[in-house]
């Protein structure tokens, strides 16, 4: 395995990818290669999957078993868990989530997608786009993923024939574009055999575009939302009472997003009470500031009622509380969703009870046409839906932000989650068409 040292990797910026596609489109296989070829395999791990292999009767490592960790996902060849798993180049770090492409597992795309910064969806070229290649990319519109790779995998099999990629790049990203996704990349690989994986494919002199891991390591990530809406939702109180800190009430959760500063007056949602930070500890240490993602215990100036669950906001730029939601879901439960299905409602880390009001339309995927009021969700449709909660809830539009943007509904009678929601609008709005550069296959 290559060495990268603390310095070099202090230096690199972080990429969350997530890998989506149909079954047998080769996505554990890609994965597989990208950690071999890219150097990132450790040799203990790469003798166990060659022993494996050999046991199968394969002649070459099968690099799928890299991801493929679950003895069913072996034994039927299939991904059913997101597999995540952490690699770096001298380049970039990566955090990677390898999703399945079973129609009955996509709601394990919704998760490993929620968090990405790009999304590698793959097509069998033989195949071309399949309703389940419709679906994750709508999945990743909803998501606003603002970055997706269309890998058509398995050229080896078609000749390696430029026709065929050109045809299946334009007819998805025609699709893609009317989502609203922003980017689309289109790259033509061969999984098994490492064309444009790691490496320039020597057989497909026509595409002058990068490899996978060359756009992995080169798209732009912006990870500033700092300048974001502030948002610290409150996961706990402490309040030691004890002799060295016998008035101590602290506030602590993971700042969502924005910024919060000691001096700052400060509301608490829902309840609406204000006051001012009066403290930051971080790590145990007083600081003047804090950002998005870490992970702080806030004191205010008065004496305030906060609980967990609720969500503390900067008085200037607080979001508006109500009771009625209106979201685009993805059902991922295989009980359907219906109208006047009683639920509980999770919002950050508050939880409330809920009753879905109306399904006011079903997305049909094959041509993004609105199926209007269908009554219910089965498993995997994507929907819009408007649900009152019993007690207000402070949520901003997920266009905004995707941490207190978003929610789930759960079972109240044995947890199970049910559906995860997206506030606001469907997608976003397509961009503008320009000329593409045909160079690149950035269609």
């Amino acid at each position: 395995m290559s060495t990268i040292t603390t310095e070099a990797l202090s230096a690199t910026t972080l990429l969350r990818f997530a890998t989506a596609g149909s079954v047998d489109d080769g996505k554990s296989t890609l994965v597989g290669r990208l950690l071999h070829d890219s150097k990132s395999v450790l040799v203990d791990q790469l003798e166990a999957v060659e022993r494996a292999s050999a046991s199968r009767g394969q002649e070459a490592p099968d690099l799928a078993l890299l991801t493929d960790g679950l003895r069913a996902e072996r034994e039927q060849g299939i991904t059913i868990d997101v597999a995540y798993r952490y690699f770096a180049t001298p380049r970039r770090r990566f955090i990677l989530a390898d999703t399945p492409g079973h129609v009955q597992y996509t709601r394990n795309m919704v998760t490993g997608a929620s968090t990405a910064e790009l999304t590698v969806v793959l097509v069998d070229a033989r195949n071309g786009v399949v309703e389940q290649t419709r679906r994750h990319a709508a999945i990743a519109a909803l998501l606003r993923v603002p970055h997706v790779v269309l890998a058509v995998n398995k050229m080896d099999l078609v000749g390696y024939e430029e026709r065929v990629f050109a045809a299946i790049a334009e007819e998805f990203t025609a699709y893609a574009t009317e989502l609203g996704v922003p980017e689309v990349t289109a790259i033509p690989i061969s999984a098994l055999a490492g064309d444009n994986v790691v490496d320039a494919s020597a057989r497909m002199d026509w595409y002058g575009g990068p490899t996978v891991l060359e756009h992995l390591e080169t798209v732009p990530v912006s990870h500033d939302l700092a300048h974001c809406h502030a948002r610290l939702p409150v996961q706990y109180v402490i309040r030691p009472q004890t002799a060295d800190l016998p008035d101590y009430r602290g506030y602590a959760g993971q700042i969502a997003s924005g910024t919060f500063r000691v001096g700052e007056e400060v509301t608490v949602l829902p309840s609406g009470r204000t006051s001012t930070i009066a403290g930051i500890d971080l790590l145990g240490e007083p600081v003047d500031v804090a950002w998005t993602t870490q992970s702080v215990t806030v004191l205010l100036a008065d004496d305030v009622d906060v609980s967990r669950g609720d969500l503390i906001v900067p008085t200037k730029d607080a979001p508006a509380t109500t009771q009625d939601v209106e979201a685009t879901v993805c059902h991922v439960a295989d009980q359907p969703l219906t109208v006047g299905h009683r639920v509980l409602l999770k919002h950050g880390t508050r939880t409330v009870k809920a009753i879905v009001k109306d399904i006011p339309s079903r997305l049909t995927l094959a041509d993004l046409s609105l199926h209007p009021h269908p009554g219910t969700l089965a498993a995997n449709d994507i929907g819009r839906v408007k649900i009152r909660t019993a007690e207000p809830l402070p949520v901003d539009s997920y266009a905004d932000s995707r941490r207190t943007g978003s929610f789930i509904l759960i079972d109240p009678s044995d947890g199970t989650t049910l559906t995860a929601g997206m506030v606001g609008e469907s997608f976003a709005a397509p961009e503008p068409v320009t000329d593409a550069d045909d160079d690149g296959w950035d269609f």
